[in-house]
């Protein structure tokens, strides 16, 4: 998944703020990376509310 590509959320892997579980199911756009326990690239996505978290690359699918 490149920056600039549009992503939905389609899982969760652990607990995180309710606020992160409102946006699964929701459409937003890859606007960065994150190194993530230092051997994988977390996904950093922002939806259209201006909000903007990482995701792990499983946690992601594309979107059309």
């Amino acid at each position: 998944m490149e920056i600039g590509e549009k992503v939905r959320v389609c899982r969760l892997r652990d607990r995180v703020p309710q606020e992160v579980v409102s946006k699964l199911g929701q459409t937003g756009v890859v606007c960065g990376y994150k190194v993530v326990d230092g051997k994988g690239l977390g996904r950093l996505v922002e939806f259209s509310d201006k909000f903007s978290t990482w995701f792990f690359e499983d946690e992601l699918e594309p979107s059309a």
